[in-house]
């Protein structure tokens, strides 16, 4: 099984859907295996945002993400990390599908409501980051089998 990082963001946070994000990645089929709500420091921030340093976006992206809380989450099932942007939609919500998350939410790339990660690695680096290197619960629901074929 994969496990994958989701953050709520702040936008997110303010807007009140934090329930909708757990909602729609519950009825996808993941699992949510650790949920934390915290206030992201500068230097999380920076280190979490550390691949766009050079870009000239970077110091907004880490003003963004320490404004307000975030609720960090590990999710985990099959092809999480996949499952999981799926349900996000795209990056930008003005090319995101109507039914995703930030095709339903979102208003501008700035303000996309969920970050998720774009890959095994990187979910393993943002559980680190966020949570530390053996996070997450290990259970079973009463209904994993009707979600996956074993």
């Amino acid at each position: 099984m994969e496990r994958t990082f989701v953050a709520v963001k702040p936008d997110g946070v303010q807007r009140g859907i934090i329930g909708e994000v757990i909602t729609r990645l519950e009825r996808r089929g993941l699992k949510l295996v650790a949920i934390s709500m915290m206030q992201v420091s500068d230097s999380l921030a920076r280190e979490h945002y550390g691949e766009h340093v050079e870009r000239p976006f970077f110091a907004g992206l880490v003003s963004f993400i320490s404004s307000a809380p975030i609720v960090a989450m590990i999710w985990e099932g099959e092809n999480a990390v996949a499952l999981a942007r799926q349900t996000m939609g795209a990056t930008n919500p003005a090319n995101a599908a109507p039914g995703t998350i930030r095709g339903d939410f979102g208003i501008n790339i700035g303000r996309n409501i969920v970050h998720g990660s774009d890959s095994l690695a990187a979910a393993e680096r943002e559980i680190g980051l966020f949570f530390g290197p053996s996070a997450g619960l290990d259970y079973t629901r009463s209904n994993d089998v009707w979600i996956t074929e074993s």
